[in-house]
């Protein structure tokens, strides 16, 4: 995944961008970059690896020398950005959140015309930003260039760029990703995630449709390229990745998450398969509201069985070790023996993907004394790797925990029912779960159904994708 902000005012902006990209450093790991434009300085660019050292330690000595009135930054998750790029359109700065598909076809199609290169990095693969930049620069206008490198990528491309007369910001063509713009007495910014700018003093202004483009002054804000009529915005937003005090397409994270957990709960007073349980509890952290809702549904009280330490590790996954990455994950886990010894237990979780970390939690339970865990997922088994924003992305999709069950259970034949396996009610269905249980050491287990999440999110199910549930796009 991966973040972004960007401000132009009609005062000094650094800081404002600073702490408005700071908090996207829960959707990216890699790298951090900043870029700031001042009119005696020109560009001003810094991009630091921030695989162990958070994004604040690492810029707090950049900001001080940082002058300018308009700037972009971003969090990513893979390639080194933003990039400056000096081209027949002008001097200017971009940075792009997506995953292009097609990278080798694109840059094999841009080396038949001759004379052209791209910088390679170690593995040998090109810079994703860069490819972006490179079809932008096929065209004759910054507008006609976005419209061009997004029609022709085969994945999602939503992309910040930075000229010396202000930001254009361009929403990817189908909206996987949100883009909003908030506004004050002295300036305007743009952002992935609201609640970045609301703290900054900005309020809400506007949020872009799918595929338009806007151009973003220190006056104001004008739609330069219309939005389209479809949109396919990740649900993932509400269920995991999206921070809880954030608004897409008007539905906060939070709230969705309770209504997640309450329509689960539901879901099983009506056909019996509530557990009786001492308490209800959620996986920190993104699993917590969901399981506030389903103990609010089923009377069941909700409680904290661990905790974990974050003020060493704040992400489990910051080792690029794995080893280092697992031994991180079971020290961070600190159980409140009260609560768990002799308890039945329940735990809501936002998802369950491999199924790693989950099965060394509930060994982490039942070493700390409890009597019964039972699990629950709070979206669908998901069955596909999402080829749209890298998450879940994985070597082979026999990775993911629900496809490797069908596997082992059917082979290829398997492979052929994935929609009645993903469905509890069906008797594939009772076998994954009853299979998943065996080897997970849970008492019970149950996931949302897409149905129930769907009426969670409460959007225009037809607007929402659900790829890496259903594969259906």
């Amino acid at each position: 995944m991966g973040g972004f902000f960007g401000a132009v005012s009609k005062r000094d902006c650094v800081l404002d961008l600073f702490f408005g990209v700071d908090y996207h450093s829960h959707l990216g790991t890699r790298r951090g970059g900043m870029i700031i434009y001042d009119k005696e300085n020109g560009f001003q660019r810094q991009i630091h690896n921030i695989e162990n050292t958070p994004f604040r330690t690492k810029f707090e000595k950049d900001i001080e020398r940082f002058r300018g009135h308009s700037g972009i930054g971003c969090i990513s998750d893979t390639d080194p950005q933003p990039l400056l790029v000096r081209s027949h359109l002008g001097f200017y700065a971009i940075t792009t959140v997506g995953i292009i598909n097609n990278a080798e076809e694109l840059v094999q199609t841009y080396f038949s015309d001759h004379g052209h290169q791209f910088m390679a990095m170690s593995s040998g693969k090109v810079n994703s930003t860069e490819l972006t930049a490179a079809l932008i620069n096929q065209c004759d206008s910054l507008v006609e260039g976005i419209l061009h490198a997004q029609s022709v990528i085969d994945g999602s491309c939503t992309i910040l760029l930075l000229t010396p007369e202000g930001i254009l910001a361009a929403r990817d063509k189908l909206g996987r990703l949100p883009v909003l713009i908030g506004q004050n007495s002295e300036g305007c910014c743009v952002s992935f995630e609201s609640f970045a700018y609301q703290k900054l003093g900005y309020e809400n202004a506007y949020e872009l449709g799918p595929q338009e483009i806007v151009k973003i002054t220190a006056e104001g804000f004008e739609t330069v390229s219309p939005a389209g009529e479809d949109m396919k915005i990740c649900a993932f937003l509400w269920t995991y990745y999206g921070y809880p005090n954030s608004n897409y397409q008007g539905v906060n994270v939070e709230l969705m998450r309770y209504r997640n957990g309450e329509i689960m709960a539901r879901n099983e007073k009506a056909d019996g398969s509530l557990p009786e349980v001492d308490y209800v509890a959620g996986v920190p952290d993104s699993g917590l509201p969901h399981a506030i809702g389903y103990a609010n549904e089923s009377g069941v009280p909700f409680a904290r069985p661990f905790v974990k330490y974050t003020p060493t590790w704040p992400r489990s996954f910051m080792p690029a070790n794995q080893q280092v990455r697992n031994q991180v994950a079971k020290m961070k886990q600190i159980p409140v023996p009260e609560l768990i010894e002799g308890k039945k237990l329940l735990f809501v979780d936002d998802s369950i993907v491999r199924g790693t970390q989950l099965r060394e939690t509930v060994e982490f339970l039942y070493e700390s004394g409890a009597k019964e865990v039972h699990m629950r997922s709070a979206c669908p088994p998901i069955m596909y790797g999402c080829k749209y924003l890298n998450f879940s992305s994985s070597n082979s999709e026999m990775e993911l925990l629900a496809r490797k069950i069908v596997q082992e259970l059917e082979g290829d034949e398997g492979q052929k029912h994935l929609e009645e396996y993903a469905d509890g009610k069906t008797e594939r269905g009772k076998c994954l779960l009853k299979t998943i249980c065996e080897k997970m050491g849970f008492h019970s287990l149950g996931y949302q159904s897409l149905d129930g999440l769907l009426e969670a999110i409460g959007i225009d199910r037809s607007k929402v994708c659900t790829y890496c549930w259903s594969g259906k796009e």
